[in-house]
């Protein structure tokens, strides 16, 4: 059966963000493709229903997730409209599934959070689908507080990666959730978080 691990970036970002971990992924086996999608302009559900359709023409008998940041809400809108999604796991590095202090801290300036938030602001507030529990999930949360959060002045809880906070990840029920010494960017440089999530690809488990 073929395998593919789908990568997808968070806000203000492209796909090309997610290369150092998918890249690492290739080597050691797995088949990756990046998703670009346009995180202010469009609504979280447009980009759930086009992550929908790109995952459609994918020729995969399993399908793979690893998202960071605001692309673990886009996942979280993906599972709610697809039911029927393949079998797979998921992994979440620093998704804030619980609400963003950081949106909070922009949404306060009108301008800024049209500016810098647009369409995605509603989700990063809080108002997201639970998680379902239909897939395997692990969640990897940073904890060295250097990032656009603490540039900005927003009100983080410790610990943080500088942008989410710990507690801001948490998923009843995930499969397992870790916290790591990396900061928000960091969870996407760091060849040590690239080995958890390969582990989990392949096993189901981490450490």
């Amino acid at each position: 059966m073929r395998e593919v691990v789908v990568c997808i970036h968070g806000i203000w970002m492209r796909g090309w963000v997610m290369k150092p971990i998918s890249r690492y992924l290739r080597t050691h086996g797995h088949e990756c493709v990046e998703y670009t999608y346009q995180s202010v302009r469009r609504s979280p559900k447009e980009n759930a229903l086009m992550l929908g359709k790109f995952v459609g023409q994918l020729d995969a008998d399993i399908v793979h997730f690893v998202a960071h940041s605001y692309g673990g809400l886009i996942l979280l809108h993906y599972f709610q409209m697809f039911d029927t999604a393949k079998p797979g796991r998921v992994v979440m590095l620093g998704s804030p599934v619980s609400g963003s202090s950081v949106a909070k801290h922009l949404s306060k300036n009108n301008l800024l959070n049209n500016k810098m938030l647009g369409a995605s602001s509603n989700s990063l507030l809080g108002s997201v689908p639970s998680w379902k529990g239909t897939h395997p999930l692990a969640v990897i949360a940073g904890t060295k507080g250097y990032g656009v959060g603490q540039f900005l002045g927003a009100p983080l809880e410790k610990p943080n990666d500088g942008t989410v906070a710990v507690s801001e990840t948490k998923v009843s029920n995930c499969t397992v959730h870790i916290q790591v010494p990396y900061s928000h960017i960091g969870l996407l440089l760091s060849k040590n978080v690239a080995a958890v999530v390969d582990e989990f690809i392949r096993n189901g488990d981490c450490h």
